[in-house]
């Protein structure tokens, strides 16, 4: 068990606690402590940056839809973001551009491509922890992604 709390804890690290941004080291961000927090109409983007990537957790509530709540600031007419992420609570239905609809819900592992919309579906919360995109997602004057045209 002393090789797995070197695994999870920093003091385990050769040469003491390891710094963020330090290369070699684990960077532990505290989920209470975003970076940035991405207001928009019914929801919100948490990102925390660690390890130079980006990590997103999107709070949709009831009544969120991308192209209602999102669209006015990505300027695209879909969202032309892809997204790997893990659905935490809630549920969502994705739309593509060729129609086909697809419901996520809590405790699935999810893809979702480039090209869509996305609305939450019911009462409850919809909760993704999205690890893909959410250096860019809502964020004000980002340039869109995959060449999408404004």
């Amino acid at each position: 068990m002393a090789h797995m709390a070197s695994l999870i804890h920093p003091a385990g690290v050769a040469g003491g606690m390891a710094k963020p941004g330090m290369g070699g080291g684990v960077e532990v961000k505290a989920l209470g402590k975003p970076d940035d927090i991405r207001e928009f109409d019914n929801g919100k983007m948490l990102v925390y940056k660690v390890g130079g990537g980006a990590i997103g957790r999107a709070e949709l509530r009831p009544g969120w839809k991308w192209s209602t709540c999102v669209k006015p600031i990505a300027k695209t007419d879909t969202c032309m973001h892809e997204h790997h992420g893990a659905m935490i609570s809630g549920r969502m239905m994705v739309k593509m551009a060729d129609g086909t609809e697809t419901e996520l819900k809590a405790g699935d592992a999810v893809y979702i491509p480039a090209g869509h919309d996305a609305w939450v579906v019911g009462d409850e919360t919809c909760v993704m922890v999205d690890f893909t995109s959410a250096s860019q997602y809502a964020a004000r004057g980002a340039q869109p992604a995959h060449g999408a045209h404004k």
